[in-house]
């Protein structure tokens, strides 16, 4: 399974790489996860819950990064055991790119599953993958705006908030755009799928 994305975020590019090494921050923001924790230099074991269709289990795996440049990038690599659900692996490219607006989040995914997972059809695999990615991305930037409710960096993003959130008259309109693990996200979107 491939996917690539970019997401707009409307903090600074440092406010968005400290959340995405932020293993508490991602443990809250990806869907049934209940551990995301550091065992290594640059090494996390993780453990998530996970449903799609009718195949439903409890993975657990490995992110390990690499070629690691703060605050703009990174590469990481994964891989999850769900015993009979299956497995997963791949790799996953996160860049943060400074604007005008904060930053914006890219991110490329590769990964291959094995087990029943596999055997659910690709359609279905890519539509939990978004799924999953959108949650995430949701959780992502609300706790981004609850630990950063103004950014000095990026006053015009917040006025074109204010701006979108009375004409919509919901609240906190911008939450369509998320951060993604910035790679971790991303690569744990991806895990997940794949596991």
């Amino acid at each position: 399974m491939d996917m690539q994305g970019q997401r707009q975020l409307f903090v600074t590019q440092q406010q968005a790489w400290e959340a995405l090494n932020s293993p508490d921050m991602l443990k809250a923001c990806i869907p049934g996860c209940d551990k995301f924790e550091l065992t290594d230099a640059n090494v996390y074991n993780v453990g998530v819950a996970i449903k799609i269709g009718p195949v439903s289990a409890k993975f657990t795996g490995k992110v390990t990064l690499s070629d690691i440049q703060p605050p703009s990038s990174y590469a990481l690599q994964f891989e999850a055991q769900g015993g009979v659900a299956g497995f997963g692996k791949g790799q996953s490219q996160v860049t943060l790119t400074p604007n005008a607006e904060g930053c914006e989040l890219s991110y490329t995914v590769h990964s291959t599953v094995g087990g029943k997972l596999a055997q659910l059809g690709q359609r279905l695999i890519d539509g939990a993958a978004k799924s999953l990615a959108e949650d995430f991305f949701r959780r992502f930037d609300e706790a981004l705006q609850a630990q950063y409710p103004r950014t000095a960096a990026a006053p015009e993003a917040e006025a074109e908030a204010d701006t979108r959130t009375s004409t919509t008259d919901t609240p906190n309109a911008v939450s369509a755009w998320v951060w993604a693990a910035g790679a971790l996200v991303l690569g744990l979107a991806a895990w997940w799928l794949t596991r």
